[in-house]
């Protein structure tokens, strides 16, 4: 076997990794798999998708829909509002099932617990509001995309609009904005 060549930070780079892995035969790469299979969540939740389909992304679904709306209602005590660990549970999702209909209910999910956090608890401050807007204006943008998404999710978008009346921060007025400016809202009048 040849010396392993390290990037300058001691790493393999994705054309040495390849080279490697060629030279292997089966049964040493069964066991590189296996090996990580064990060691890691993330590619064991991968390898579950590739192989199980829809029954574990239906799975992994759930679990990032528990994990956002623990962030703001955790079944004992009171949200953290983690807003970072509830938008990766999203990009999780998203990167391990590339399930585009799956991450935009999912970032629904988030805007729609985020509302309701606000709703329930008071005025947050901008930063939240901020990142409730970006995630609202990416489901729009998808949906201004594809028809069938507008569809899908249009009673959510319009719901999430109506439960922000009266919030400040300027929040209602710009998701009325963002909803309002949908192309798809004149076609299906």
């Amino acid at each position: 076997m040849e010396a392993i060549v390290l990037s300058k930070n001691n790493n393999l780079k994705i054309p040495e990794l390849k080279k490697h892995l060629t030279d292997l035969d089966q049964k040493d790469l069964i066991k590189i798999i296996t090996d990580l299979f064990k060691m890691n969540n993330e590619v064991k939740d991968f390898l579950n998708v590739k192989f199980l389909g829809d029954k574990v992304i239906k799975e992994l679904f759930e679990r990032a829909n528990d994990e956002i709306e623990n962030e703001f209602f955790p079944i004992n005590g009171f949200g953290k509002m983690r807003l970072a660990k509830a938008k990766k549970a999203i990009s999780e999702y998203k990167k391990l099932t590339g399930d585009t209909v799956g991450t935009l209910d999912l970032m629904l999910c988030y805007v729609e617990n985020g509302t309701a956090f606000t709703n329930t608890y008071g005025d947050i401050d901008e930063r939240f509001y901020a990142s409730m807007e970006s995630v609202y204006e990416k489901v729009v943008k998808a949906c201004e995309k594809d028809e069938s998404l507008f569809l899908k999710f249009q009673a959510r978008l319009y719901s999430i609009v109506e439960e922000t009346d009266g919030i400040g921060w300027g929040f209602h007025d710009h998701l009325s904005h963002v909803y309002y400016s949908i192309s798809w809202l004149e076609k299906n009048r």
